[in-house]
Order: C-alpha cells, then sequence, then structure tokens
C-alpha cells in the first residue's frame, strides 16, 4: 500500500477540480492512505472555516490515525521532503517549487492535470 503525504495545495486542487479522490488515485497508484502533517490539517481547516468546502471528513477517514505526523520546527514544505525522502512516501501537491524540491530529492509526485485527472511524476 502506497502512503501518500498531503500538501494543501494538493488537496485543495483535488476538490475543486471534483475529482473522485478513490478512483483517481488507484488508477495511478493502487491502494494508498494518507500522511497528514499537523501544520497541513491546520491550514485547510482555516480554509474550511473560511467557507471552502474541504471534505475534511473524507481526507481524515483516509488517513491512518498513526500517520498523523507531529511536527517538527520548521516550514511545511521543508517537513514534507524531509518525510518523503526518509520514508520513500509520494507527495500530492501542485505547489511548483515543493514539486521541483522534490523531484530534485528523487522523490515520486502526484500532480492534478489540468484540473481533470491526476499524474505521477517519477524521479
Amino acid at each position: 500500500m502506497q502512503k501518500v503525504i498531503i500538501d494543501s495545495c494538493g488537496w485543495v486542487a483535488i476538490i475543486e477540480a471534483g475529482l473522485n479522490i478513490d478512483s483517481s488515485l488507484m488508477e495511478v497508484i493502487g491502494p494508498y492512505r494518507f500522511i497528514i502533517l499537523d501544520s497541513v490539517r491546520s491550514e485547510l481547516q482555516t480554509l474550511n472555516d473560511n467557507g471552502k468546502n474541504l471534505l475534511l471528513d473524507l481526507l481524515d477517514s483516509k488517513a491512518e490515525s498513526s500517520t498523523l505526523v507531529d511536527d517538527e520546527n520548521g516550514h511545511t514544505d521543508d517537513q514534507i521532503v524531509t518525510l518523503a525522502e526518509q520514508e520513500g512516501w509520494l507527495v500530492l501537491t501542485v505547489d511548483r517549487e515543493l514539486k521541483r524540491r522534490l523531484v530534485e530529492s528523487s522523490c515520486r509526485v502526484i500532480e492534478v492535470v489540468s484540473n481533470k485527472r491526476l499524474r505521477l511524476v517519477a524521479e
């Protein structure tokens, strides 16, 4: 089973595209579980509280409780890159700078393409 670190802009892109997350991810990587950093969950909660319906219950239901990672000091993107490198986990994001850093670190990225589908960007 693939583990996928969720970046807040990646989750927002999935919701805004109206993609069925289960079928879209199964098509691209097969069975998966989400990894959610506390800082990402907090960012998404703030957006949700400000009027965006981000289906956070759906996101939470797809994350193993043991995968809610406690943040260390540092920027969220730094934490995502470190986890992806150390654990070999994929990252769902549309953030160009984060994608660049991940690819340079030989990490795999899943991105939303043209608001229609997901694509795996290999190292």
